[in-house]
């Protein structure tokens, strides 16, 4: 289990979300923000549609890599839960995971809804969101 891995950003959140304490929690209220992609992924978005769900895996980099339980939705009722049994952005490998809808697609411009993620929030990957039929 020893080891580097490497991951690279393919594109940067743009929200009017700027801080922490702003988001919503779980995209409750979130807010529709754009996916703007480097360019030389252009190819790779050729045939994303609107109006389809889609994963989006991004990287928070403001993230706490050094907590492993917490209170989820930072409720003080709440007891102290494992992180891996939680959605916090604050864990070992902060990824975020995001079912989100495609609104428009403007080049490398992609936007989506509703998305709690935070303005320049480095987006990792894009995954569409399978049918029952295609698993």
């Amino acid at each position: 289990m020893d080891g580097d891995y490497e991951l690279r950003p393919i594109g940067r959140v743009e929200s009017t979300l700027r801080d922490r304490a702003s988001a919503p929690k779980q995209g409750t209220g979130a807010p529709d923000a754009w996916l703007v992609f480097d360019p030389r992924y252009a190819e790779g978005l050729s045939d994303v549609e609107v109006g389809v769900d889609v994963l989006l895996l991004t990287w928070f980099d403001r993230a706490d890599r050094s907590v492993l339980a917490t209170r989820p939705r930072d409720d003080p009722a709440n007891p102290m839960t494992g992180v891996f049994s939680t959605r916090s952005p604050d864990r070992p490998n902060p990824l975020g995971l995001h079912r989100v809808r495609v609104l428009a697609v403007d080049g490398v411009r992609v936007r989506v809804g509703p998305l709690e993620a935070l303005d320049g929030t480095p987006v990792v990957d894009l995954k569409p969101v399978l049918d029952p039929t295609e698993r």
